[in-house]
């Protein structure tokens, strides 16, 4: 009888021993992307490893790198809520001056993505460094309160936007991050959920196997 190949690679690059709640929707983002960059790192430079990890502040970081523990397995740098694609860049830059093959992913929450480091995004996709942005958006500000950010939808209930007599909760419409990322004419944009887990690993495979930058937003829970 044929062994079944599984459907993704058995390597681990986030660990367990985690701090995220159980159930945790970005850390199911985190374990997934990681393991398809992985695959599409060996496919395309014959190394599964050849990659580094640009991480914003925020949730995942936080339950990530509680001193002096990491549940990370991959070169990782973590760095301020506004420039993780600025510290991408910079590692991208330095990478092709030693001449060495591989791509870079980048990790941020919606907070640090469409609202702080959205400055910071535009120039890594309009230089066109080889870095992949993964938006994990669970729409509000989950690390500091479950405060509203610009991709928190229309009538979502957060602290800073609780519904009552005179609200309706959130009133303004979710910034289309993807389509801002695609209007920098970006080689691959993709939007996902972690409802799909096949169709977000395969996503990230794409992601990853392109020349240049890459963008792809997924939707991705917050379970206090």
């Amino acid at each position: 009888m044929a062994v079944r190949k599984p459907p993704i690679t058995t390597r681990e690059y986030w660990a367990p021993g985690h701090a995220a709640c159980a159930g945790c929707g970005p850390a199911i983002v985190m374990k997934l992307a990681t393991k398809a960059f992985s695959e599409a790192m060996e496919a395309k430079y014959g190394d599964p490893n050849a990659f580094a990890i640009a991480h914003a502040t925020g949730c995942m970081e936080v339950v990530s790198a509680v001193f002096p523990y990491t549940a990370w397995k991959a070169p990782w740098i973590h760095v301020a809520f506004e420039n993780a694609a600025a510290a991408a860049s910079g590692v991208d830059a330095a990478w092709k001056k030693l001449g060495r093959k591989g791509k870079i992913l980048v990790f941020g929450g919606d907070g640090g993505t469409a609202d702080i480091g959205l400055q910071a995004l535009s120039g890594m996709l309009e230089r066109r460094h080889n870095a992949v942005y993964v938006m994990y958006d669970n729409e509000a500000y989950m690390n500091t309160g479950i405060q509203r950010s610009s991709s928190t939808p229309y009538g979502a209930w957060t602290t800073t936007s609780p519904p009552g007599k005179y609200s309706i909760g959130e009133d303004k419409p979710k910034k289309w991050v993807a389509l801002i990322a695609a209007a920098h004419q970006t080689p691959y944009v993709a939007t996902a959920s972690i409802g799909n887990a096949f169709d977000f690993v395969n996503k990230m495979k794409k992601a990853a196997k392109v020349d240049g930058p890459a963008f792809v937003q997924v939707l991705a829970p917050f379970v206090p």
